[in-house]
This record gives structure tokens, sequence and C-alpha cells, in this order.
């Protein structure tokens, strides 16, 4: 797709320090399994990891003379990790190079070759966006700023299921560099993944705090995929997006697949699942899409080869009228979809982050393990 914020004492400290890879695996596998969806489901996922729950980050950032200033939220209630504890004490503040280190050591964990398509990129994408999306505009709950995924009964929503691959990987990160929170670790998993998957920048910053299972959301708040036009504006007009960036987001369906185990659904959308292209549109344009005859639930299949797959809320893309306009925009222009993919995803793993928490007044861009 729960804001107590803001209940925490500042601390302020000052930052005297200044501010490939990617063999992208275009052939597509057919003995491989692709599994990506935000509508994945499962009867048995495996309980989420225990959670350090901490809390650090800095926020706010001041620009002085001689350096720049952060202030660091502390948080008796979710601070709970040692290590971070001594790490405000010695008034630690990361910098921009400490989180391209953990950007760099992400890239290094996203080969798989036991793993759907050969990489865990599509699935840490899926993560970012789970624990982005599920944002209330009107509420101002939800969204990164808590990563309430670690905790049930969020973890345990049809749609996260299956993520707890992405967390456990996500947690061998983690165990590297304890300083960051959960949701700065999972965004920057998505920015890494789709950067490294042949994607745009994606402009990023760091700021997110950890919450406790009392911030979790309720159940339904993400897509349901089996659902409309009408489910999809309902679904993103409360995070704020508009039709053109519903479209725009629906791109990302260019890479994984879903899992019959999951969602129910089965199959990858397009023959390159872990490199970002806009074939996801020329696809629904170009062939011929007709209903599956299977046991499963209700899903599309290309009349041609029978090998790929779309949902029903990727069909309606192209029937209903004001998605259609777009959708045929981002089949047409690939710079085009990446410009305005690359706008609405930065946007998209903000939600729930105060302005004031944030280090640096514009957004990061992280390099490429091979710049």
């Amino acid at each position: 797709m729960s804001f107590a914020f803001l209940r925490t004492p500042l601390r302020r400290a000052v930052v005297q320090r200044s501010l490939p890879r990617a063999e992208l695996r275009n052939q597509f596998r057919s003995s491989a399994i692709r599994r990506y969806t935000t509508a994945e489901s499962s009867s048995n996922p495996p309980p989420p990891p225990k959670s350090n729950t901490a809390l650090f980050v800095g926020i706010g950032a001041v620009v002085a003379a001689g350096g720049v200033a952060y202030y660091v939220f502390s948080d008796s209630d979710t601070v709970k990790s040692g290590t971070q504890i001594a790490k405000v004490k010695a008034n630690f503040v990361p910098t921009k190079d400490d989180y391209q280190k953990v950007y760099n050591r992400i890239s290094e964990l996203l080969d798989a070759d036991d793993y759907d398509d050969g990489s865990y990129g599509p699935v840490l994408v899926r993560l970012a966006w789970h624990s982005s999306g599920t944002y209330d505009k009107d509420t101002k709950t939800g969204g990164s700023n808590y990563a309430t995924m670690r905790f049930e009964p969020e973890s345990l929503h049809g749609a996260n299921a299956g993520l707890h691959v992405a967390r456990e990987l996500m947690e061998k990160v983690k165990a590297e560099f304890p300083w960051i929170s959960y949701g700065d670790l999972w965004t920057l998993g998505g920015v890494c993944a789709l950067q490294e998957m042949g994607g745009p920048k994606i402009p990023w910053r760091p700021g997110r705090i950890d919450g406790t299972a009392t911030e979790a959301t309720p159940d339904g708040r993400l897509p349901d995929a089996s659902q409309g036009g009408d489910h999809l504006r309902n679904i993103f007009y409360r995070m704020g997006f508009n039709d053109q960036e519903i479209v725009a987001l629906s791109g990302a369906h260019a890479l994984g697949r879903c899992h019959p185990d999951r969602s129910g659904f089965e199959g990858p959308w397009t023959f390159s699942p872990i490199t970002l292209t806009n074939d996801f549109y020329k696809l629904l344009f170009d062939e011929k899409w007709v209903w599956r005859k299977w046991n499963g639930p209700k899903q599309l299949q290309d009349k041609k080869t029978q090998s790929l797959m779309m949902l029903p809320t990727d069909y309606v893309l192209v029937q209903d009228k004001s998605f259609k306009k777009y959708a045929k925009a981002y089949a047409d222009d690939q710079d085009l979809f990446f410009k305005d993919f690359s706008n609405v995803v930065s946007r998209l793993f903000e939600l729930g982050v105060p302005t004031q928490q944030f280090v640096t007044p514009e957004p990061w861009i992280m390099k490429n393990l091979d710049e």
C-alpha cells in the first residue's frame, strides 16, 4: 500500500564528517519460479523474526558553518537495542556514506540462484511497497515510519504473505548495521533493488523510526488483486495518489511473479522478471489476453504463449478510460515511465514520515554498486 509520534525527547548531535553490478538477467528462465504481487497470501507463513525494535535516526538537517546539525529522536518505549543506545549516547550520526555502505551490502545479497528467477530483488521491492502502502492520509496512520510489519497481526495479513523471506534477508543486513531503523532499511532495500534491476534512480532519504505493535495497521489497506478500478482508486486515493500515479506505480509489476501458495495467483507478468522495463504496459496492449481456465482465482493469460499472466487489477488499466491513457503513454515511452515511476515511488516510500524527521531537506541519490 498509529501516529503517536513525536512523543520523544530530542537530542542534538553535530556531524563533522562530509557528507554493477548487476549483470541484469534479461533472459526469462522457464524453469524458474517468479513470485511477486501486491496480493500474495499464504495459509502458514512463518512467524516474523523478533525485532530489536530500535530507534535511531538523525532528523531535520540544519546547515551550519563547519558541519551539519542533526536532531536525533529517542523514545524510551521503543529504543531497546543496546547497540543503538550506545551509539546515540556516543553521538553517532550516520552520514550518506554510511547509508551507501548499507545499500552496497543489500546489493551484494540480491543474487539468489535458489530463489525465484535468481534474485531477491522483486521481493525486496514488495517489502518496501507493502511497508509504505498502508498509509491513510486522513488519519495519518500507517506508512513506512514505524515498520510495523515486524509485528503480528500485520505480519500475517494475507497481502504480506511470503514477505518473511525479505524480512529475514534484511535481518542479515540489520545485524551488520544495527544503527539503521527497520523503516529506513526496508525502503532503502526497495531503492537498491529497483536501481540494481535496471530501473531509474529513486530519490531517498533516511529518518524513519521504529515503533511498536501498538502502531500496527489494520488489514485491508493494501490492494486486492481480484478487484477492479473502484477498488484501486479507493486504496490509492487513501494514500494520496491520483490516477496517473496509480498507473505509474503499477509498473512495478514488470518485476517478479505470483505464487499459488501465497496469493493463489500464478505466473510472471513479463519475460524479464528481474529487470525493470516498461514491458508490463507494452504487453498489456500488444498481447491478446484471455481468462485462464484453471482451479485458481480469476486471472488472465496471454493467448500466444500462455506463460504470462495479468491480474484483474492490471487489466483494468486498459479498460478504464482514465487509466488507459497513462498506460499507453508508458507503453510508448520507457523514459517517461521511468521519470514518473521514480517520482511516485520516492513519495510512496516516504508516506507516514513527518517531514521534520528526515535528515536532509532534499532526498539523496544512492550510487549503484558498480558506480
